[in-house]
């Protein structure tokens, strides 16, 4: 009866503990929520492109009209000579002027607004690519997390299983049916995966704080993948299909071929030295007493007109610098081809990981199902004196390890996925969810 009380509160506090994670677990969608929020990373790359769309507005202002006043008052202190007589002049001035000037003419003006665009644009492209990046950044870390508590649960359950074999043997060798070979095997056994389990604990704690430094808050409980998982329920495009759509929209190369527009306005703002300036100028001013000639004298002037400037010669500036921009220009050509390899090589790479990885992960469920029959045929074996205690041990180590690595691989293949989008510059939040939509609470908290 005792027993029976006893089994009905442990199923109730499991199934309490499975209410309580469910409720508390930190799912794929909101910690990526979390991540918009806290991640430090994230957070400079929002403020450094606010400051980068800044720049089409500090180029637009040289094409705008500049409007200033200016105020100078003063008081004058001397003495005035006049028909052989000399006496003091003190007076105060007073002089008030209105400004205006409108760029007519000022190549050096457009190619800096053209400039500013493509700055701004290049910005907009480089988050983007932050964006995508802290989405990739986030499911590596959420999936490291899993991995880790993945290998110290399997660790447990080894050490579990060697410290009931460990029991066996021991019982067996009182009793004169072992061999101390056995004991002695399964105590060295237990002993590795008692060092394992610490290991294991310690990656974790890692894992988990790196993911916790990019959310933000504690990652105490994470939703797992789900066994009904099937690598080949996602269906992939061509390697062209991804090339063509790598090339037009990846984030790097947008953010490149921005970069490259803004070099080429450099050249140009930089070669506008030698063009004329041409600004329509007017003014309005107010002189009271502005001179010892005109002292005790107010006038009011207002004037418009045409101010043209046409540089001669500046040292050589203007040729040093619109050969620099050349310069840089064909440099920035020359990274653009060289991430544009890049961008090809990892987009291949990602395609054949995720094509590969689904056949990967087919041969480990069968390996993981070998392995447990194995160790089922290697226990049956050993009570009939056919297997011995070293075989059991072998046997459950490649059960563990098979495991290890079928969790591994499904990560694998899941990142691949979105990395292979990332690379396509086709990553958004929907390929997030679809990925999320796999996964489930899980009922043990990463704390125990």
């Amino acid at each position: 009866m005792i027993a029976i009380r006893m089994k009905h509160c442990i199923i109730f506090f499991f199934l309490l503990n499975l209410t309580v994670s469910s409720v508390h677990a930190l799912s794929l969608l909101d910690a990526y929520e979390a991540a918009l929020e806290n991640d430090p990373t994230f957070r400079a790359a929002t403020h450094a492109n606010d400051a980068e769309q800044q720049n089409e507005k500090i180029g637009l202002a040289g094409l705008l009209p500049n409007l200033s006043i200016t105020h100078n008052q003063s008081e004058n202190t001397g003495n005035l000579t006049q028909g052989g007589t000399t006496g003091p002049l003190n007076f105060n001035s007073q002089v008030s002027t209105l400004s205006l000037r409108q760029p007519l003419l000022n190549m050096e003006a457009v190619a800096s607004y053209r400039q500013g665009q493509a700055q701004a644009n290049l910005g907009r492209a480089r988050f983007t690519g932050q964006s995508q990046e802290l989405l990739i950044r986030l499911t590596e870390a959420y999936f490291d997390t899993l991995l880790a508590q993945h290998q110290l649960g399997l660790a447990q359950t080894q050490l579990h299983s060697l410290a009931e074999l460990k029991l066996v043997n021991e019982q067996m060798l009182i009793k004169g049916q072992g061999t101390t070979t056995d004991v002695l095997e399964t105590q060295s056994r237990h002993a590795l995966a008692q060092a394992r389990i610490i290991e294991a604990q310690d990656e974790l704690d890692v894992a988990r704080l790196k993911l916790e430094s990019i959310v933000g808050t504690e990652a105490t409980q994470l939703h797992d993948l789900s066994e009904f998982f099937k690598a080949d329920a996602i269906h992939l495009p061509g390697l062209e299909d991804w090339r063509t759509l790598a090339l037009d929209r990846n984030a790097e190369l947008v953010t490149q071929r921005h970069a490259l527009r803004s070099g080429k306005e450099e050249i140009r703002k930089s070669f506008a030295g030698h063009a004329p300036r041409v600004d329509l100028v007017a003014s309005i001013s107010r002189n009271k007493s502005a001179s010892f000639v005109t002292f005790d004298r107010t006038a009011e002037i207002a004037s418009i007109g045409v101010e043209v400037s046409l540089p001669l010669f500046a040292g050589g500036r203007v040729v040093a610098t619109t050969d620099q921009a050349k310069a840089n220009y064909a440099r920035a050509e020359a990274e653009l081809d060289a991430t544009v390899d890049a961008v090809l090589v990892e987009l291949r790479k990602q395609h054949q990981l995720v094509l590969s990885s689904v056949k990967r992960i087919e041969s480990l469920e069968l390996a993981v199902k070998s392995a447990k029959l194995l160790v089922h045929a290697t226990e049956k074996s050993i009570r009939g004196g056919i297997r011995i205690n070293l075989d059991l041990l072998d046997a459950q180590k490649q059960l563990f390890n098979s495991q290890v690595e079928l969790a591994e691989a499904k990560y694998n293949f899941l990142l691949a996925y979105l990395r292979l989008n990332f690379t396509a510059g086709t990553l958004v939040l929907e390929d997030l969810r679809r990925i999320a939509a796999y996964f489930t609470p899980a009922a043990i908290p990463l704390s125990e």
